[in-house]
């Protein structure tokens, strides 16, 4: 049995390579590259109905996880009630949310890291019963497909379309919760624009049905994710206001005709923001991570279905990986300043090529983050690896399971 300290055969430490070089982001100054995900886990406490509240447990896992000079977002949290309510998700839109975010943040400064809170709303995504009753609501009346967690079916309950006023407002209400994320501790905020939640649901064509000033074009598409990103960047500082996109997703049944050339204009549109508007970064996932699909049955749709004179058609394909990736948006971005964060499938193998290529600046984590709350130091050092319970991501009895039981590396070897 191997010391603590000597990594096993096999695995090459990293401590030496891009991953850990210590990289500005905005006001925070980073020691390495390696960031935790944002990662919905379900282990918060409901104070009441629509109101859930981070406890002890998700303090303890956030500081696991905290590393000297690293990065963690949260995961997805509410902006106002009924706003999603998914259960055990927490929200921070009240006193006790704050306070209780206060523990976390505390903790995790308290080791030296960094921690930004993702912000959202989930539109269609969540049911009428996560909220009091009230029917969903999306960009427009286009339903998703199959059943929501509730077991109720989404095509029998359509979204109802926000109005022009309540768009205006659900944007008000993530600068108030950027303010309040602030007074939580946080040192900044990510903007969930991805994964076919409210934001997502507005920037895809094949969800956006609308005819006004909020749909139609992309011009008129990506105006409410604008909107949101400038009145954030005004609240507390665009130097700590990042957004999370998935251009190429599939997930909650958004797929957009054109997510090359329309996410280009939507990245472009963003760099040109006065300074005092402009994201510090926009954080992207690689096409090749899907919800469903294995990576090559997802990248032989995504080639098939945005090949020139092939949008919206599904077919067998061969993988045409230059045609679809990340680097067209990020190139884009640095023309702006604006940092790119990657995510999608990354392990040990393929994080370091991806930052010494020049197309992202920091790499996202996401299983192995939650099984491993040493994660950057098993990278840095070449430790082996825990492997990662899928059943007990979202939820589990007791709920410590999957979530804060994971062993640090000299537990894991002491155990053995």
């Amino acid at each position: 049995m191997p010391k603590a300290d000597t990594p096993p055969a096999g695995f090459r430490p990293l401590k030496d390579t891009s991953l850990f070089t210590p990289f500005k982001l905005g006001s925070i100054e980073l020691e390495h590259r390696v960031v935790q995900a944002p990662l919905t886990r379900m282990r918060s406490t409901k104070e009441s109905d629509g109101v859930t509240v981070p406890n002890d447990l998700v303090a303890e896992y956030y500081s696991q996880r905290a590393s000297k000079g690293g990065l963690q977002l949260t995961e997805a949290v509410d902006i106002f009630k009924y706003g999603s309510n998914y259960p055990g998700a927490p929200g921070i839109f009240t006193d006790s949310q704050v306070a209780a975010w206060k523990k976390v943040t505390d903790a995790v400064h308290a080791k030296g890291g960094y921690i930004f809170a993702q912000l959202w709303h989930t539109g269609r995504a969540s049911p009428p019963s996560f909220r009091a009753g009230q029917q969903t609501v999306s960009s427009s009346t286009v339903p998703m497909s199959g059943k929501w967690i509730d077991g109720v079916s989404c095509e029998e309950n359509p979204p109802r379309a926000l109005s022009v006023d309540e768009i205006h407002d659900i944007t008000k209400k993530f600068g108030e919760a950027a303010k309040r994320a602030r007074e939580a501790g946080f040192d900044g905020i990510e903007i969930h624009g991805a994964n076919g939640y409210l934001l997502d649901q507005f920037l895809h064509d094949n969800v956006n049905t609308r005819t006004d000033e909020y749909g139609g074009s992309i011009e008129k598409r990506i105006r409410f994710p604008m909107e949101v990103i400038q009145e954030c960047s005004k609240a507390i500082g665009a130097d700590r206001v990042g957004i999370r996109l998935t251009p190429y997703n599939y997930f909650q049944d958004t797929k957009d005709s054109n997510p090359n050339e329309h996410w280009e204009y939507l990245c472009k549109k963003i760099t040109e923001l006065p300074h005092e508007e402009r994201p510090v970064y926009v954080h992207m996932v690689e096409p090749r991570f899907d919800e469903v699909l294995d990576e090559k049955a997802k990248m032989d749709a995504l080639s098939t279905y945005t090949s020139p004179g092939k949008e919206g058609v599904e077919a067998e394909a061969t993988i045409k990986p230059k045609t679809n990736n990340l680097s067209r948006f990020r190139d884009i971005l640095a023309q702006g300043s604006v940092r790119f964060i990657a995510a999608g499938n990354f392990n040990r193998d393929n994080a370091v090529p991806k930052l010494d290529a020049g197309e992202a600046d920091l790499i996202i984590f996401g299983r192995h983050f939650i099984a491993n709350p040493d994660l950057p130091r098993r990278l840095a050092e070449g430790l082996e690896l825990n492997p990662y319970d899928r059943s007990t991501f979202y939820g589990a009895d007791p709920p410590q399971k999957g979530y804060t039981d994971y062993p640090f590396y000299e537990q894991s070897t002491a155990a053995a």
